[in-house]
């Protein structure tokens, strides 16, 4: 158990944890939050961290440290790391955290596993975040749409801890959902990925790529792909409002894929983020995605279920090019995909 005074540590002080520790230290919650970037440490705890959008305008000062700053061991620690820097941050906090504490993963991918694997699967809980946020600099991230949060026990049971942290989270986005099946809305945000990876092939944005209907063969072939690995690990992948992934699995029909893609284009149109986290590595920071945690975890995990994704490994591919310097960016690209998804559907089935 963990006193009233005891800080929520939030690791990773990024689009989705310098958000979450802005809002829950306005609210009067104790934050500390914990980055390697020292000049981001030293804004938030100095003039403030300023959200920045099209929802709201705010700073607000949070108490703040480096990793080697870090003293003591804490109950509730949320890490929002990007996937690829897990394990390092596993490394750091673990000494970090009680005895009958949790680590609440706020990332993308399925990191849940690896770190039930290191810590013990008591000592974590499962999360789902959708909004849109972007970290622009030391002090400034742009909060520009809100969006769908989960949170759930790995075991699908409902604990004391998982209730409080779901009020926790509900000061930052009220809609917040305690669920049974965290593991079904991780894999249908995984399906949702792959198709913005995809839009991350090129500069349109994602309003423009999913309005697009012959854009559509690659939207749904990437879905089928991977909902087809979560239910060969007997995984009932769940909806989130603004994405159905029956639409895209096995069964479901390219004029219901068509229907979604245009809920996904209209509600695009209206951010103020408008393109994907994944682009903007790419084209902007001009580092490393999360490529190969998240899609090649789901590749590797079809291979050992046996289901084949084709036009999975061809984005992977695709996008190490890009990082790697061996394609540009841009429309050239996303056809390469584009074709390789149109063969696909001319010579098997999804």
């Amino acid at each position: 158990m963990h006193s009233a005074s005891e800080p929520v540590v939030v690791w990773g002080g990024g689009a989705i944890g310098g958000t979450l520790a802005a809002y829950w230290a306005r609210a009067g919650i104790p934050v500390l939050l914990v980055d390697i970037v020292r000049e981001h440490v030293e804004a938030c705890r100095g003039p403030g961290l300023a959200i920045e959008g099209n929802i709201e305008n705010f700073t607000q000062r949070i108490s703040a440290a480096t990793p080697d700053e870090l003293e003591g061991s804490y109950a509730r620690i949320v890490l929002a790391v990007k996937a690829q820097a897990t394990a390092g941050a596993l490394d750091a906090l673990l000494p970090h955290l009680a005895q009958d504490g949790y680590v609440l993963s706020a990332q993308n991918g399925l990191n849940e596993i690896e770190i039930a694997r290191r810590a013990g699967a008591g000592r974590v809980m499962g999360c789902f975040v959708n909004f849109g946020a972007d970290w622009l600099g030391p002090g400034r991230i742009l909060y520009g749409g809100r969006g769908e949060v989960y949170v759930g026990e790995i075991d699908g049971a409902a604990r004391p801890r998982t209730r409080e942290m779901h009020r926790l989270l509900q000061l930052f986005e009220p809609e917040a959902v305690l669920t049974d099946n965290i593991w079904g809305v991780l894999w249908a945000k995984l399906a949702y990925a792959a198709m913005l990876f995809a839009t991350s092939l090129n500069n349109d944005g994602m309003a423009c790529n999913f309005a697009d209907p012959a854009r559509l063969q690659v939207f749904l072939r990437l879905g089928r792909e991977v909902l087809a690995v979560a239910r060969a690990r007997n995984v009932v992948p769940l909806a989130f409002a603004s994405f159905d992934p029956a639409a895209f699995m096995e069964g479901g029909t390219p004029e219901a894929a068509r229907r979604w893609l245009d809920v996904l284009a209209e509600r695009r149109r209206h951010a103020a983020k408008t393109h994907s986290g994944f682009w903007r590595d790419l084209a902007v920071r001009k580092r490393r995605t999360e490529v190969d945690p998240l899609l090649g975890t789901v590749a590797a995990l079809g291979r050992e279920s046996g289901v084949d994704t084709p036009a999975l490994d061809t984005l992977i591919g695709l996008v190490h090019d890009i990082e790697e310097g061996r394609r540009r960016l841009g429309a050239d690209t996303f056809n390469v995909l584009l074709q390789r998804c149109h063969d696909l559907s001319h010579h098997a089935p999804a």
